[in-house]
């Protein structure tokens, strides 16, 4: 007589897939998707002919396998609504286990899980993770409420610089600085000079005013001798030859055009005549002329734009090497719109792209003379090259679009020049593009 099986446990378990396995004597299960409810039929029968094996079945869904338990005869379990059912039968008393396989649906009763180490431990550390969470944003509006008022310019240095809005100005070019409102700021009154630069010689281009200024001040001060060449501004180069007297050191005034290779030749020699030597070399003469699209750029500008900024600097640096010895440095001016471009300023990005390349080129070519090759790359700076181009509306508004909210002085990109001209700093340094920019971090 048989015996009722009985169920002994209840599993819940995650399927992936139709996996069929046989006993040695030719159980198995049948049906499932695979075979069809036929062949699970036959092999139903066959199990209870020939005594017991062994299947697995796995459906593409959340599956309540129901063990049973008998002895003797066989067991055929099929629930209404099942995909499929196996049997299998025993051979003699032999308890056995069958399956009965069922899709788990949200109508069912809940179905007991066992839990695993590992899902205590998952559960364990999302509440870890959503901890956290909370601490981070706890303080995150903390911090909120403690952040200064970036509104105002970003001041981190020993004195607060201007910043913008400044006074609404147009000049002409090439601009004077003595007209510029405010005043740039270039004898960098907190800069102690330490010898870094003693009795050297530096030629420095455009010289008279901005950037090249306070560069020409901050060598003085660190101990050497400054050629100042300029266009045709008089009084700014004036003021800045008196600037680096008062330094203690010489300066000499060389007024002339560096889209003139001969020129450069002159001035070079003028500066080794008069001051004895030649130990370095600042590219940095410009011209610039904002324009709204290609079409607006002329030739004349065109040509004016690369002469000054490309050809000038070769110029130099070719009149330049035949006086320059080992442990001297040639630095050139690039800028930010070298790095990422400028929609306005088309031709002058192309050259300023120019010089980052030339930099590196260079720096390769006179490796082994032992003449280092740096640039610096400044965002926007206070000098009377952009109030000199731009319009007065945009001139009140400069620089205000840069982290810092602001443009640099003069005074606080000088030291960048000093930092690559000195051996006791950079001499390890060649062929570097250095960009000074206020917090914004290029591409």
């Amino acid at each position: 007589m048989e015996r009722a099986a009985h169920p002994v446990g209840v599993t819940s378990v995650p399927a992936f897939d139709i996996v069929e396995r046989g006993g040695a004597d030719g159980g198995g299960i049948g049906g499932a998707l695979g075979s069809g409810r036929r062949g699970g039929q036959e092999r139903e029968q066959q199990n209870g002919a020939q005594g017991h094996g062994s299947g697995v079945l796995v459906e593409r869904s959340r599956l309540e396998v129901i063990h049973y338990a008998t002895g003797g005869g066989g067991v055929s379990k099929r629930a209404a609504g099942s995909r499929e059912g196996c049997h299998i039968s025993p051979s003699g008393s032999t308890p056995i286990i069958g399956h009965r396989v069922t899709p788990h649906t949200s109508q069912e009763a809940p179905v007991a899980v066992k839990k695993s180490a590992g899902s205590s431990a998952g559960k364990a550390k999302a509440e870890s993770d959503r901890k956290l969470q909370r601490e981070a944003e706890g303080r995150r509006k903390q911090t909120e409420k403690s952040k200064p008022n970036r509104e105002s310019a970003v001041q981190a240095g020993e004195r607060r610089q201007p910043e913008p809005p400044f006074p609404k100005q147009h000049l002409q070019k090439p601009g004077l600085e003595s007209e510029l409102e405010p005043r740039p700021r270039y004898l960098a009154p907190e800069y102690r000079g330490s010898g870094k630069l003693e009795d050297k010689v530096a030629l420095i281009t455009g010289g008279d005013s901005g950037i090249g200024r306070s560069v020409a001040v901050l060598f003085a001060r660190e101990g050497a001798d400054v050629a100042i060449v300029y266009l045709s501004e008089d009084e700014d180069a004036k003021e800045t030859a008196r600037a680096v007297e008062a330094e203690g050191r010489r300066a000499l005034l060389i007024p002339g055009d560096v889209t003139d290779p001969e020129f450069c030749r002159e001035a070079v020699d003028q500066t080794v005549g008069e001051l004895d030597r030649l130990d370095i070399l600042v590219n940095n003469a410009a011209f610039q002329e904002h324009a709204e699209s290609l079409e607006d750029i002329t030739d004349e500008q065109l040509d004016r734009t690369f002469r000054t900024n490309i050809y000038g600097y070769f110029y130099m640096a070719r009149a330049a090497l035949p006086h320059l010895q080992e442990g001297s440095s040639i630095i050139n001016c690039g800028s930010v719109t070298g790095i990422e471009g400028s929609k306005d300023l088309l031709d002058y990005s192309a050259t300023k792209g120019a010089i980052h390349t030339f930099t590196k080129s260079l720096a390769q070519n006179l490796n082994d003379r032992g003449i280092r090759v740096n640039c610096v790359a400044p965002g926007p700076v206070w000098t009377p090259l952009n109030p000199a181009d731009q319009d007065a509306e945009k001139v009140a508004k400069f620089g205000s679009d840069v982290p810092m909210k602001r443009p640099a002085q003069p005074e606080e990109v000088a030291p960048a020049f000093v930092f690559l001209a000195a051996p006791v700093c950079s001499s390890y340094i060649s062929g570097e593009v250095l960009p000074v920019l206020g917090g914004q971090t290029s591409g």
